[in-house]
């Protein structure tokens, strides 16, 4: 294989593939799924953390929450309207201020009630304690304790469904591009016969495939980090996000790269993405409802690129927690390429049998 023909098929299949729906597909349709998901589920134009207020005794406080930028400010009229809001997910956290709030604040020891809704963003839950305390902190003048006693209303364990549909977008992403078009792209090629005249130039079956492969894997990349972007997944540990996204494109394009090798034509290639579907998507539908065992998610090879990813996007989990899940996903790549490269080289024992 040579870097300088792969990279000559590179420029001509961008130049003369083909172009259809699998192509628009792959490039719309995950933008538009993100942000149907943000507008249907999530706030993807009103990013901000949502903070309601029970105050008895006209609190001095009230005031620097309300002009404290970065979060939305709601007022109730009784504790139990806050509590139902927050189990009603109205706002992220409610907090019921005493009557003796500022006197006690004086004292130099505070404490706060607080209702957390079990639904909400976790970044949320570790901004409100932070603008809380600033808040304390500037009415009292100098730096104070803050105790803030926290009750969760609704499941804690629950996730919000933005963060349900993550792993959705994000496959669909990733795998819809990265497997289908390399994968049509062959089979066109077969169709063509076109793969049958490379016997009389210098290019192998080895470049022609590694150039298929590293176009629909920077596809799935582009659009993976998109997705990420479109629906608020990207976190602070976005460079181990793109790298896991990164082997993910891989082995996406190693199963088109396959399928296309061993599928005849483009109907029977949708067959398949029907009824692979749930090989590849298995995770996703584990993140959807939470009740189904989550042991089973390790069955899938998706699960892989899924799972870390959810990890840093959801639970803020740093890079080097998740090495493990990255280290089995490299090696799923590894065992995908030594497939790919057990079929060129069949490929090629055949063609020169029948010339």
């Amino acid at each position: 294989m040579s870097l300088k023909r792969t990279l000559i098929l590179i420029k001509n299949e961008i130049l003369h593939g083909p172009r259809g729906s699998i192509l628009v597909m792959a490039v719309v349709t995950p933008i538009l799924l993100g942000l149907f998901v943000n507008l249907a589920f999530g706030n993807i134009f009103t990013d901000k953390a949502k903070l309601g207020v029970y105050d008895q005794d006209s609190s001095q406080i009230v005031a620097v929450l309300k002009s404290t930028p970065g979060i939305i400010y709601k007022t109730y009229e009784s504790e139990s309207a806050l509590k139902s809001a927050t189990l009603n997910g109205a706002v992220d956290m409610g907090l019921a201020l005493p009557t003796d709030f500022d006197a006690t604040l004086k004292t130099g020891a505070i404490k706060f009630k607080a209702y957390i809704w079990g639904e909400s963003l976790a970044k949320n839950r570790a901004i409100l304690p932070a603008v809380l305390a600033d808040a304390a902190h500037q009415v009292a003048g100098s730096s104070v304790p803050v105790d803030v006693e926290t009750v969760t209303l609704g499941d804690p364990g629950a996730l919000p469904w933005t963060d349900r549909l993550l792993p959705t977008v994000v496959l669909f992403a990733v795998f819809f591009g990265g497997l289908m078009i390399p994968a049509a792209s062959l089979i066109n090629e077969k169709q063509r016969h076109t793969l049958e005249a490379l016997s009389v130039t210098p290019a192998t079956l080895g470049d022609v495939f590694a150039a298929k492969g590293s176009i629909g894997a920077v596809l799935a990349i582009v659009m993976g980090v998109l997705s990420l972007i479109v629906s608020g997944g990207l976190s602070a540990a976005a460079p181990g996000q793109v790298l896991i996204l990164a082997l993910g494109a891989v082995m996406s394009a190693e199963i088109g790269l396959v399928s296309g090798a061993l599928v005849k034509d483009m109907n029977t290639l949708f067959a398949l993405w029907k009824f692979g579907g749930l090989l590849l998507f298995g995770p996703a539908l584990i993140y959807m409802f939470p009740q189904i065992p989550q042991w089973i998610g390790y069955i899938f090879p998706t699960f892989y690129v899924i799972k870390p990813m959810v990890d840093m996007s959801v639970s803020g989990r740093s890079f080097v927690n998740e090495l493990v899940y990255v280290a089995i996903l490299a090696a799923l790549v590894v065992a995908g390429a030594l497939i790919v490269a057990g079929i060129v080289r069949r490929l090629g024992t055949q063609a020169l049998r029948m010339g």
